[in-house]
């Protein structure tokens, strides 16, 4: 049976081999600080099991160590030319976006497949783990395709992808920890301490005041943690679950789904969220590095908005 450890072993290994040709890039003044961090995320995806907590502990503060002292930083490794892409281009054109539009081609055709057809019945991948299976399969699939059309040099896309990850830097795993996070702040009862507050403050049974202080809560956790993944159960516990679900009979999936997009206006106001509002902008040479974000918020606000609205018309129907 496919597991998620088998996407685990994916990943961690493309992590790996960045660590391998970072510790190679002669041309990099940083190569040892980039082979150390992508080395040690590798090692989390690949023995975090064998570890331990103390283990991954001391894991996630070598990272953090890696990049607060600036020892990471962007490389510039030799893959295709200027001239070449450019080439393939205008050769080409929009088909250039064929492979990567099988990943989630892949994932939504194989998920429905294998779980509306007798093909589930068979149990190849683990239970309500098969998107995640089905995009790691759409990526190798992608990769093949690649090859085949375009025969690029064979350790071209790792190089493009270790290029790409390492102007990312850091916040590349800043979801990551920042959901670890939010599933700690749950498990110290701050979703506990939150639910009451809302609880003493809010009339008992005005339904429409409850789905306000959950979507602004959202978002606002969103902002403040960078993810709403990391709201998510933090809210969830204090307000979803015990008022809106059990309390008030609200549909669970409404209240699960558009409590997330109503995170996600956070995460469109938030510097927090460093890959999506400050990375774009580093990349761009943008002279505001809060310009996006500075962009993005009068499309969120109405989003959030309309967000609870949907909640409270929809969830209690």
């Amino acid at each position: 049976m496919i597991t998620l450890q088998w996407l685990y072993a994916l990943a961690g290994t493309m992590f790996a081999a960045f660590a391998i040709l970072s510790a190679l890039d002669r041309g990099h003044s940083k190569r040892f600080g980039n082979a150390a961090f992508w080395g040690l995320m590798a090692l989390s995806l690949l023995g975090g099991d064998v570890i331990g907590d103390f283990g991954n502990g001391l894991l996630v503060l070598g990272l953090a160590g890696l990049a607060g002292f600036g020892f990471i930083g962007r490389s510039h490794p030799p893959t295709t030319s200027v001239e070449e892409r450019q080439g393939w281009a205008e050769k080409l054109g929009n088909k250039l976006f064929l492979p990567a539009l099988i990943i989630p081609a892949t994932a939504l055709i194989g998920t429905l497949v294998y779980n509306y057809t007798a093909v589930g019945d068979l149990g190849w991948i683990e239970a309500k783990r098969e998107t995640y299976v089905f995009l790691g399969l759409g990526v190798l699939l992608a990769l093949a395709t690649l090859f085949v059309w375009l025969r690029p040099p064979a350790i071209a896309p790792l190089q493009e992808g270790r290029r790409l990850i390492d102007a990312i830097g850091w916040a590349a795993v800043l979801p990551q920890m920042l959901a670890a996070l939010g599933v700690l702040f749950a498990a110290a009862g701050v979703g506990e301490i939150i639910g009451s507050a809302t609880r003493s403050v809010i009339p008992e049974g005005s339904i429409f005041l409850t789905v306000v202080v959950f979507g602004v809560g959202m978002a606002l956790f969103t902002i403040i943690m960078g993810n709403a993944f990391a709201a998510f159960p933090v809210m969830a516990a204090a307000i979803g679950v015990p008022l809106l679900i059990k309390a008030y009979d609200g549909d669970p999936a409404v209240v699960g789904a558009i409590g997330m997009l109503a995170g996600f206006c956070g995460t469109l106001m938030t510097p927090m969220a460093a890959n999506f509002n400050l990375v774009p902008a580093a990349l761009l040479e943008l002279k505001d590095q809060y310009g996006v974000i500075k962009r993005q918020i009068p499309t969120a606000l109405p989003l959030l908005v309309a967000n609870i609205l949907l909640i409270y018309f929809l969830a209690f129907r």
